[in-house]
């Protein structure tokens, strides 16, 4: 081997031993390193309060719900009738009243049962001889109410109850009640003193009210009802 290639192979030898120690020594330099600074803390996240149901306004109180008695049915009782005006239950054949201010007298009376539910129509002639029926009833409730209708005929023209809507004078009437009804007469009434009674009733979308009415065997009549407030009916002379 030549003194050159000898050379040439020492520096080269020198360089490797000298690469080889630079390398050493930065790798212990950055073990020391990374021995002195602490491994950084793993924290735990902070628990997210859950969050409110959305809402699309403020919260308001229920809407209330329409009553579905009509707004011209009367009052209910209050345990005044009796003491501040008439109780219209009692009622006979016979006796002299007022209905709102005009002169009746009482020809008859119908005592209507129907399902456990009782009534009492009675047959009133006013000042100018127009028969007109009056119709006392006790509705359950809390607390019970009672409930008066004056009855004012209109004519059917042949028209029968009908099980859905029906039209009379240009109005809509739907049912509410329909049945059969045993019932007891007295004084006049032109009917038997017993019998049975078929009824239907409707309500037009003001209230009005709208009933059909026959006794078994006989033809249909209908009539419009007039609720009547407390205080309507007063006793001018009782029969004897």
């Amino acid at each position: 081997m030549s003194m050159t290639s000898m050379v040439v192979l020492g520096l080269s030898i020198a360089l490797v031993l000298l690469l080889l120690g630079a390398f050493l020594a930065t790798l212990r330099q950055d073990r020391r390193g990374r021995a002195g600074t602490p491994p950084p803390a793993v924290g735990t996240a902070p628990a997210e309060s859950p969050m409110p149901a959305p809402t699309s306004g403020p919260v308001s109180a229920p809407v209330p719900v329409p009553s579905t008695v009509p707004p011209n049915m009367p009052p209910s009782v209050t345990g005044q009738v009796g003491a501040d005006y008439t109780d219209p239950r009692t009622l006979r054949v016979g006796d002299r009243i007022e209905v709102q201010g005009s002169p009746a007298r009482v020809l008859g009376a119908m005592h209507v049962s129907c399902q456990g539910q009782q009534w009492t129509e009675f047959l009133l002639r006013d000042g100018a001889r127009r028969r007109q029926w009056l119709s006392v009833e006790v509705q359950a409730g809390d607390p019970p109410h009672l409930v008066v209708l004056l009855w004012t005929e209109v004519p059917t023209q042949g028209m029968v109850p009908a099980k859905h809507m029906l039209i009379m004078e240009g109005v809509e009437f739907f049912p509410v009640e329909r049945g059969t009804a045993a019932f007891r007469s007295e004084g006049d009434t032109d009917y038997p003193d017993r019998g049975l009674l078929d009824f239907a009733d409707y309500r037009a979308g003001d209230g009005r009210l709208l009933s059909f009415e026959r006794v078994q065997g006989g033809s249909w009549t209908a009539s419009y009802a007039q609720p009547l407030p407390p205080g309507s009916i007063s006793i001018i002379r009782r029969a004897s």
